[in-house]
């Protein structure tokens, strides 16, 4: 894997590691009983952003290295996953 590849793999599992993460314990402003004016009563109290992106990075970066060192030492290959081959089914008759 290059490094180019690298980054891009951790910029899509940080992004999607984000978008499990931001919802995550949080209270609405209708919950919380104060509303800001001009705001719509879902919107998040106190979203915390600066707390969530530094736990997004740390389980994104766990994410990564495992799904790294599987493609890096070829722990699954495409062979593995290659079930019409393995069973026979991919053969022409």
């Amino acid at each position: 894997m290059g490094i180019v590849t690298g980054l891009v793999l951790y910029a899509i599992i940080w992004f999607m590691t984000l978008f499990v993460i931001l919802p995550l314990r949080l209270q609405s402003q209708d919950e919380a009983g104060e509303r800001v004016a001009g705001t719509p009563g879902s919107a998040p109290a106190n979203p915390q952003l600066a707390r969530r992106f530094l736990v997004t990075s740390g389980v994104a970066a766990v994410v990564w290295a495992v799904i790294a060192a599987i493609i890096i030492f070829d722990l699954i290959t495409i062979d593995d996953i290659d079930l019409f081959t393995r069973f026979g089914m991919g053969e022409p008759r």
